[in-house]
């Protein structure tokens, strides 16, 4: 197993555990920090995908160099916003959950509706 086998097994392993983690906790702080470990494998792949272009005798792209340090810049301004808006509505609503007490759940139609 040479490295670039090992770094994508370890991108593949990240993009797991990272869906995963968005699939089964409902906690909004642990989905954010799973989508960034699903992000941080694709980077990962990217990465090793450019790299092993390189090292089968092409010239060196900096092209995909400067895609991943964008991608990972917006991904970091992304994940800042998303907990930003957790802490605005904890603040508002007391709650980290994201369905606050009151409103519908899927399928349950709207919140709130008195039948005469």
């Amino acid at each position: 197993m040479n490295v670039s086998q090992l770094f994508g097994l370890t991108a593949a392993a990240l993009v797991g555990l990272g869906l995963y983690g968005l699939i089964v906790n409902p906690q909004p702080l642990r989905k954010v920090l799973a989508f960034n470990l699903t992000g941080n494998g694709v980077f990962l792949a990217c990465a090793v995908i450019a790299h092993r272009g390189a090292a089968a005798g092409m010239t060196g792209d900096p092209v995909p160099q400067a895609l991943l340090i964008t991608a990972i810049v917006v991904s970091f301004a992304a994940s800042a916003l998303a907990v930003g808006l957790m802490l605005r509505r904890f603040a508002e609503t007391g709650t980290n959950s994201l369905v606050a007490e009151g409103d519908a759940l899927p399928g349950q139609g709207p919140a709130n509706v008195e039948l005469k």
